[in-house]
């Protein structure tokens, strides 16, 4: 059902006779007499009835007047749709600034100018309003024919005006509505594109962990071996050299029991010229830094084993943090004895059950970040552990250039990197964040400018069977 349309029309002129005229106009009043109305039907008949339009007509006699009923009657969403404003009031405000003020606050309505004479040409009245679109004027003395033709015109326009405007609107909000699910669907599909991206990265990293798993296994397997023989040579070595020491030192005491003078010169020559007191001293020593290098190279074996993993399943597995923590230090050592002096600060701590290789991982990512955070001078780098009710926490700290406020928020995003082209994927931290979550975990961060960089992990004792 369509509403009907807006006859509402405000009169501002300071005569009073003016506002009855326009009433007789506009908004006559019809006086019905029934007698008069069936003795016309009973001589000529049922006549039609002009039809006439009626508009509701509000007077005002000043500019400020006029103001006031126009907000009055759009706070109680009954707006005006013409306005007649006279151009010459002596009190207040003249036409054109009653104008003005009206179209401040309602640019929809419609205005008539109504005037003998004016202060304004109507071309500099229409260049002050700006209103070449809604404005018309009325010569007085006026036809009534003209002014309720004005009324029926005006009113009409400013109906489909205001239906235009509300199409207008609705059209507006599809199309926001519409843009508003193309940028959805959009910033959807840019995180599809940013998980394919991150998950392919994701594959690469753990194809080349694998591929150093395998190469750590060749390894140890490859090593293990010329380690164990030449470790029972040494040892072997070792025992036949104390023999012939016992027997060398019977030698010597027989010396003093060969008579020939000549004999006795001849070996203490020779005992000198091969410097036999001095091979006697350097071999036991050689043999014990042999021992103590193979030893060492079995360890970093053993480390680069325990941190990969690659003798054991990719289950979880209770495990000691520590131990890990130490075999990462190791495989790490050569990146950090020229940076930084590591400090430890650990306490006891019971096993973990965890994934143990992703969580050496994360440990030398954050190490080998905050040996590069460090810059020429040589800086610290301190380890701390320790156990609160169901969880054990990791923190890795050093003392370099700190990380900014505004990179802070974005370091754990994938692909964000504040290191140089080429020195740094931006993955390692996105990387260990997700390894820190898989274990239902938290990994934080503390910085400060010039004063250094805390990375804090917490995890939880035991996993839940949904892991």
């Amino acid at each position: 059902m369509t509403e009907p349309c807006n006859r509402r029309i405000l009169l501002i002129d300071d005569t009073p006779a003016i506002h009855d005229d326009f009433r007789k106009i506009l908004a006559p009043e019809c006086a019905s007499n029934p007698d008069l109305d069936a003795l016309e039907n009973a001589l000529f008949g049922e006549a039609p009835k002009a039809v006439t339009t009626v508009f509701e007509l509000d007077s005002a006699y000043g500019g400020q007047e006029g103001l006031g009923k126009l907000l009055d009657a759009a706070s109680h969403q009954r707006p005006y749709a013409l306005a007649f404003v006279d151009m010459r009031m002596p009190d207040g405000w003249d036409g054109a600034q009653t104008i003005e003020a009206l179209w401040q606050h309602d640019p929809l309505l419609q205005v008539v100018v109504c005037t003998a004479y004016s202060d304004y040409s109507w071309d500099e009245l229409l260049d002050r309003l700006n209103g070449h679109d809604r404005l018309l004027i009325l010569k007085k003395p006026f036809d009534n024919i003209e002014v309720l033709q004005m009324a029926n015109t005006l009113t009409t326009k400013w109906e489909m005006t205001a239906r235009a405007q509300l199409q207008m609107n609705q059209l507006e909000q599809r199309v926001e509505q519409r843009t508003l699910a193309l940028t959805q669907a959009s910033a959807a599909l840019q995180r599809e594109i940013d998980e394919r991206k991150l998950l392919e990265s994701q594959l690469v990293q753990s194809e080349k962990l694998a591929s150093l798993g395998q190469l750590a296994a060749g390894v140890a397997h490859e090593v293990n071996n010329p380690i164990g023989f030449v470790s029972s040579n040494l040892g072997a070595l070792d025992d036949y050299f104390s023999r012939l020491q016992d027997m060398l030192k019977a030698y010597r005491d027989a010396e003093t029991a060969i008579d020939p003078t000549a004999l006795s010169a001849s070996l203490a020559k020779l005992r000198t010229e091969i410097e036999l007191d001095y091979i006697l001293e350097d071999i036991p020593q050689l043999i014990r830094e042999s021992k103590d290098g193979i030893s060492r190279v079995g360890q970093i074996v053993k480390d680069l084993k325990d941190f990969s993993r690659v003798d054991s399943s990719q289950d979880w597995q209770w495990t000691n943090l520590q131990q890990g923590i130490e075999s990462t230090l190791n495989i790490v050592a050569s990146e950090l004895k020229y940076k930084a002096d590591v400090l430890k600060d650990y306490a006891p701590l019971p096993e973990v059950e965890c994934l143990p290789s992703q969580i050496n991982q994360v440990i030398m990512n954050l190490v080998v970040n905050a040996a590069q955070a460090i810059g020429p001078e040589r800086g610290t780098i301190t380890l701390r552990t320790g156990c609160e009710g169901e969880q054990v926490w990791i923190e890795v700290a050093d003392n370099g250039s700190g990380i900014a406020a505004d990179s802070l928020q974005k370091i754990f995003d994938p692909f964000y990197t504040t290191k140089p082209v080429g020195q740094g994927t931006g993955l390692g931290l996105s990387l260990s964040y997700g390894i820190i979550k898989r274990h239902r975990g938290e990994i934080r961060v503390h910085s400060e400018l010039g004063a250094g960089t805390t990375f804090r992990i917490e995890l939880p004792i035991r996993q839940a069977r949904a892991a």
